[in-house]
């Protein structure tokens, strides 16, 4: 007798495999129907549009601004400091008074030496006088011409004591004068060193003044450049402190000769505006725009906008589809030299063009771009 549980249960594991080959054989039929879409990437790219222009190659030294005329008083002697009226900020006169010292030896000094004047000065009298008698006895030939000689060397003598006397007065009187110090001509004070009861030794700095209605701007030059900069020379000044700033400046001295441990040289820069604002101290660029040997007008682009590989050099043109879709498409192009500012660019690329100015490397041919901001400006 067979019973029904044992006629049932083959079938069940046929059902069971059936529930789960269905499935999996439904998975694989849809995957070959709905093929998989791969996204479109649009890479935003910066960009310049492409103007024709004459080339120049620039350069960007730092330097610092100056005074016109900036100078360190200090005294041609020393002392001790009893007054000093101003104080840094201050505004001075030409002939003001600036500092004092002691004067005390300084006055006994010149004393003494107009009391020695004044013994020269008798004994000259004297040595004169004794010379004329002797004078008159020799004419009348009641002295012997030893007398005469010997009274005219006394006169001689006492002459060139009296002279001796007279330098020494002036001698005095200049010390004195050089124990008070004076601006020399209309200045601000830009610092001072020494206060107060402080002894200052001859030549030591005192009060540092600024002088002059503008400043200038000071910076150093490298040898391979400081042939191409004249005197006359128009450049532009950017102030650090200012920002924005864009000073047209004309250079006014080139130094001739370099130090013994350098290779660069200074160019002094005159400022045609806002030189009231500029301070003496504040860090600034000066940019040089020094002719190229390039004939014709061609465009120069960034070093980055250019690409190259084993077919030469390219760049990526933005250029609309179609469709009106803009794409990066590669186009050769023949460079010039390398300027400050970028590559000269011979043949390949027109005025008007749009160029990608920043990630070359990862674009690629018929790539749909949009324009990041605003164009870029083209080097100059």
């Amino acid at each position: 007798m067979v019973s029904g549980r044992g006629i049932l249960h083959p079938g069940g594991k046929a059902i069971r495999r059936a529930l789960i080959i269905l499935p999996l054989v439904a998975i694989a039929l849809g995957c070959e129907q709905v093929p998989l879409e791969e996204p479109t990437v649009v890479r935003p790219v910066r960009y310049a549009e492409v103007v024709a222009q004459g080339v120049s190659e620039a350069r960007t030294y730092s330097g610092s601004a100056q005074a016109e005329l900036g100078t360190d008083l200090s005294f041609r002697v020393g002392g001790s400091l009893i007054e000093r009226p101003v104080d840094v900020g201050d505004e001075v006169n030409r002939g003001d008074l600036v500092a004092a010292l002691d004067n005390t030896d300084f006055q006994v000094r010149l004393d003494e030496a107009r009391a020695g004047l004044a013994r020269a000065e008798a004994e000259r009298r004297n040595a004169d006088a004794n010379y004329d008698r002797t004078r008159d006895l020799y004419e009348s030939q009641n002295a012997s011409r030893t007398q005469l000689d010997s009274a005219r060397a006394l006169a001689e003598s006492a002459e060139a004591q009296y002279r001796a006397a007279a330098q020494q007065v002036e001698a005095a009187r200049l010390q004195l004068s050089y124990s008070r110090l004076t601006a020399p001509q209309a200045c601000t004070v830009a610092e001072t060193f020494v206060e107060v009861n402080q002894n200052v030794s001859p030549g030591q700095p005192v009060v540092q003044l600024n002088c002059g209605g503008c400043a200038e701007v000071v910076v150093s030059v490298s040898d391979t450049d400081i042939s191409r900069v004249d005197q006359g020379m128009e450049v532009t000044a950017t102030v650090n402190a200012l920002p924005g700033s864009a000073i047209p400046g004309v250079v006014r001295e080139v130094v001739v000769a370099t130090g013994a441990r350098s290779t660069t040289y200074q160019v002094t820069i005159a400022l045609s505006e806002r030189c009231k604002e500029v301070r003496s101290g504040m860090a600034v660029d000066v940019r040089f725009d020094f002719p190229t040997a390039a004939e014709g007008n061609h465009p120069v682009v960034p070093y980055v906008a250019v690409g190259e590989d084993r077919n030469g050099n390219y760049v990526f043109v933005i250029e609309p589809d179609a469709g009106g879709m803009l794409r990066a498409n590669r186009r050769s192009v023949e460079v010039g030299s390398a300027t400050a500012g970028g590559i000269v660019i011979l043949a390949g690329l027109e005025p008007g063009e749009l160029i990608a100015t920043a990630g070359v490397r990862r674009l690629t041919q018929g790539q749909e771009v949009t324009l990041l901001g605003s164009p870029e400006q083209m080097p100059q």
